[in-house]
């Protein structure tokens, strides 16, 4: 795990002003129209291919492999959203915006909800009482979190390095649940927008799955495509951070250090970058959540070699290595747990 007590005894935030300046005088931080553009368009035509697909195999066990299309293209289209919640793809927040309700409606996902779990998460990494990633009720990041667990919680924080990749199969099913509980808070944004984008989502996928498909294999074809977007988000997500340092209040970090120390790279080429939808640039992102996807793989050189320069610690490993580093720190907070203290 990254120590922070690699730090700079004399923390300046003028250090992020000064890679700032490099990043933008290098152009990085505008937009790539036409890199959003051709890629929303192959999303949605691909999309619409497959149900196409779909109607036409009719009631056959091959849809399983329709349905985890389906999981591979959720992912895809969240990826999007993803982006235009961080102002990457248009200039305004408006715009923004409205592709980002559109995306979370095709994959039945709040995108309001989203936005507000995603900005504390990004203004405070890894924080153990500010950042809504690691308070997740089935897990615990830090041993403190797992003493406070009782009954099954507490169980599944024991053996929860075991349980890590069972446990995303749920996740799918964990987003849509978060999603609709959401539109109950009268204080979400288009709530009435989102209310409607989501019970035409649910709607619609119901109503095609069981149409086309007989009861049994349209359960078993809706467990295949949401068990696996779970597992498929969750990959994609965890890697970024779990497994690096927490903070506690008063750690004193600067912005430049607080996002680069707690967050991690995975190294790999234009497979990689597509796969995990650029989150495999998780310091350059979290330095720059606006700039946009493509330039990101630009901007790490720029990066590594001026935390280099600094002396800030710049964690990046390989794809399963990421993995293991996640699980190694699941299992250690279980350790006081499987010992009864």
């Amino acid at each position: 795990m990254t120590s922070l007590d690699s730090s700079p005894p004399n923390v300046r935030s003028r250090d992020y002003a000064v890679l700032s300046q490099t990043i933008r005088q290098a152009g990085l931080l505008r937009r790539r129209y036409r890199y959003y553009t051709v890629k929303i368009a192959l999303n949605v035509l691909v999309f619409a291919g497959g149900w196409v697909l779909f109607v036409q195999l009719g009631d056959s066990w091959w849809q399983l492999f329709v349905a985890a299309f389906f999981a591979v293209m959720f992912a895809q289209l969240a990826f999007i959203g993803h982006d235009a919640g961080h102002k990457q793809i248009l200039r305004g927040r408006r715009t923004n915006d409205l592709l980002g309700y559109w995306h979370g409606g095709m994959v039945g996902l709040s995108y309001g909800w989203w936005m507000d779990q995603h900005t504390s998460h990004h203004a405070n990494p890894n924080h153990e009482q500010d950042d809504p990633d690691i308070r997740i009720p089935a897990l615990a990041f830090t041993e403190s979190q797992g003493g406070a667990k009782r009954g099954f919680l507490r169980w599944l924080a024991k053996y929860q390095a075991f349980l890590f990749f069972p446990l995303l199969l749920l996740e799918g099913f964990s987003l849509h649940v978060s999603s609709v509980q959401t539109l109950r808070r009268p204080v979400l944004r288009a709530r009435k927008v989102e209310i409607a984008l989501l019970a035409g989502h649910f709607a619609a996928y119901l109503t095609a799955v069981f149409l086309v498909l007989s009861p049994l294999t349209a359960v078993v074809f809706i467990l295949v495509h949401q068990c696996l977007w779970g597992v498929y988000m969750g990959c994609s997500f965890a890697p970024g951070h779990k497994g690096m340092p927490i903070l506690a209040r008063g750690h004193g970090l600067d912005f430049l250090r607080r996002q680069v120390l707690t967050s991690r790279n995975v190294r790999g080429g234009i497979w990689v970058d597509f796969v995990l939808g650029g989150l495999n640039y998780q310091i350059e992102h979290h330095l720059f959540p606006t700039m946009p996807r493509p330039n990101l793989r630009r901007a790490q050189p720029i990066v590594r070699n001026f935390c280099a320069q600094q002396g800030i610690e710049y964690a990046e490993c390989g794809w399963p290595r990421t993995y293991g580093y996640v699980l190694q720190h699941l299992h250690a907070v279980g350790v006081p747990l499987r010992a009864g203290r």
